[in-house]
């Protein structure tokens, strides 16, 4: 008798992903267990604590162990993270159960901006020179002594948020200390370290890929159409398969192989950020995680293998089917998302023309994930969208143009916070 996998799904209340895994594994055959930071109801004949198990995520030490002791009593296959406020509970567990897992140390470095640059400095990875910054340090001499445009960044924050470019040596104080505002306001420690990068000039890719076995399996490679020149890096439209020459695209593959070794990660996805600059690609950043938010719907669809079915495979130890060897069927066409960014702070009030943009052709989704009457916080000091618009098509240019299209149908109202009127 063939036992079925059973993978444990770390999930925080907060995610938008844990349906898109649910789903993955339910086609995949594999049976889920899942540990969150909130109450889940599971219809499950043995009883719901066979099911999930409550912890507290930010107490990194002992979620992890009560996960472990969970696996021990309902043993498991894998344990995996649906999204990165998960990734280092997840790891812990993994560790503490002797299930695959990345090197604690590695997954720090893929947190920490500043481990990141010095670890790919180190291993010569290909990317924009860079200076760490303190407080009472001379910011404008380092910058300018980098060479402007600069871009400051926090060393902890995710989604762009902190990341802002500045043009002028002059501009660079005030600029630290916003981002350390920013800092403070996102529970991290303000007086902590700050970088200081040279600003890349080219388009921006991203690039999700699977360590498996070793070797990294390229799933997607995502153009960014909309300039991301700054002040303030605000992702919109990602659309794959990429346009990029082929030659362009696998020395960025390679370069974002290359930032995960130095980094020490060795299992499991990976989202890269790539700048191409006069045709060279330029290591921007990587997350030991996959796309996203709702993202990843735009990897596969129509039928095709979904991203998180190929990191459900991967976690049980089927290994990632590669694209052209029979096992696995990529999508043939075209898809993208648009991110519906927020272009001004306030309080969410409506979102109109959404049956429009639906029916706009090629659309196959548009999701308001606010709600209304909450506060949406523009960049760079805000870490979220007002949701997602997808399409697909034959061709990246007309996926490109239908989300342009969906998104000039909708009308988002967003208020004042002193002026709203929602009750």
């Amino acid at each position: 008798m063939v036992s079925v996998p059973r993978v444990l799904l770390v999930v925080p209340s907060t995610t938008y992903r844990a349906a898109d895994f649910l789903q993955a594994a339910a086609t995949l055959g594999i049976d889920v267990a899942v540990a969150t930071d909130a109450a889940l109801a599971f219809k499950d004949p043995l009883g719901d604590q066979t099911r999930s198990v409550k912890v507290c995520l930010e107490d990194l030490e002992g979620a992890g162990k009560a996960i472990a002791e969970f696996a021990r009593r309902f043993p498991v296959d894998a344990v995996l993270a649906v999204d990165d406020r998960a990734g280092a509970v997840a790891n812990a567990a993994a560790s503490l159960l002797g299930l695959p897992h990345n090197p604690l140390e590695a997954l720090v470095a893929s947190r920490d901006k500043v481990a990141m640059r010095i670890a790919c400095a180190r291993a010569g990875v290909g990317q924009p020179g860079f200076e760490v910054v303190r407080p009472g340090d001379d910011v404008s001499t380092i910058a300018g002594a980098l060479g402007l445009p600069c871009v400051v960044k926090p060393a902890m924050l995710s989604a762009s948020r902190g990341v802002i470019r500045v043009d002028r040596a002059e501009d660079v104080p005030r600029t630290v200390e916003r981002v350390r505002k920013i800092l403070s306001s996102a529970g991290e420690d303000p007086s902590g370290p700050v970088l200081i990068e040279r600003f890349v000039p080219g388009a921006e890719i991203a690039i999700d890929g699977i360590l498996d076995q070793g070797s990294f399996v390229t799933v997607a490679i995502f153009d960014k159409p909309d300039p991301l020149d700054g002040p303030y890096f605000e992702e919109t439209i990602y659309v794959t398969p990429s346009r990029l020459e082929l030659c362009v695209q696998k020395r960025a593959i390679e370069v974002a192989h290359l930032a995960a070794i130095a980094l020490g990660l060795s299992h499991g996805p990976v989202h890269a950020e790539l700048r191409i600059s006069a045709g060279k690609p330029y290591f921007i950043e990587l997350a030991a995680r996959s796309i996203g938010g709702l993202c990843s719907r735009s990897v596969a669809q129509g039928g095709a293998w979904t991203l998180e079915e190929l990191i459900l495979a991967n976690a049980i130890g089927r290994g990632v089917p590669r694209p052209g060897k029979g096992a696995i069927q990529l999508a043939s066409d075209a898809s993208g998302v648009m991110m519906i960014p927020i272009e001004h702070s306030g309080v969410f009030e409506s979102a109109d023309g959404i049956a429009a943009a639906r029916a706009v052709p090629g659309v196959t989704g548009v999701t308001i994930t606010v709600h209304r009457g909450q506060p949406v916080v523009a960049l760079p000091e805000g870490d979220r969208y007002l949701g997602f618009i997808f399409a697909r098509g034959s061709t990246p240019e007309g996926v490109e143009r239908a989300l342009r299209e969906a998104h000039a149908a909708l009308g988002v109202r967003i208020t004042d916070l002193h002026s709203s009127n929602v009750e």
